[in-house]
């Protein structure tokens, strides 16, 4: 009991220490883009050539710290599909991405793992009802040229 115990104390440390590096991996280019972002909704038009029929193709909003929390992709008849994200307070990053579908029923939750450098470690895919069904794990090579 006492090895774990000293263990999981490592192991948060280390992710404490990750997370401080990993706000540090934002360039000032990044975080210059990210203020400009705050509190910004985004629609993209399009407009058919022929009968100039003018619809909405795509919705963004961004939160009070320049990050996408929603994204709306449409059709001429509607809504096709619509993704939220969740970001984690400390890091910055997303934490969990719900995609509904056209009917604005969910139907893929998205949960997301970061290694210590900011690197995506590993996404776990469940369905609506909360059942897992699938991990995807992240492998990073770097080679020398």
């Amino acid at each position: 009991m006492k090895r774990f115990f000293s263990i999981a104390t490592l192991v948060l440390c280390t992710l404490f220490l990750g997370t401080l590096s990993a706000q540090s991996l934002l360039t000032p280019e990044q975080l210059a883009k990210r203020e400009r972002k705050k509190n910004l909704t985004v629609k993209e038009w399009n407009t058919d050539s022929k009968t100039k029929t003018r619809w909405m193709d795509r919705l963004k909003v961004y939160d009070d710290q320049g990050r996408c929390v929603e994204e709306i992709e449409y059709a001429t008849y509607g809504q096709k599909w619509r993704i939220t994200s969740t970001y984690d307070d400390i890091t910055g990053k997303v934490i969990e991405e719900v995609e509904y579908n056209d009917r604005n029923r969910p139907v893929r939750i998205k949960k997301y793992e970061w290694n210590a450098d900011g690197t995506k470690a590993k996404q776990y895919n469940y369905l609506p009802n909360g059942k897992l069904y699938s991990v995807k794990v992240y492998e990073y090579i770097f080679s020398e040229k």
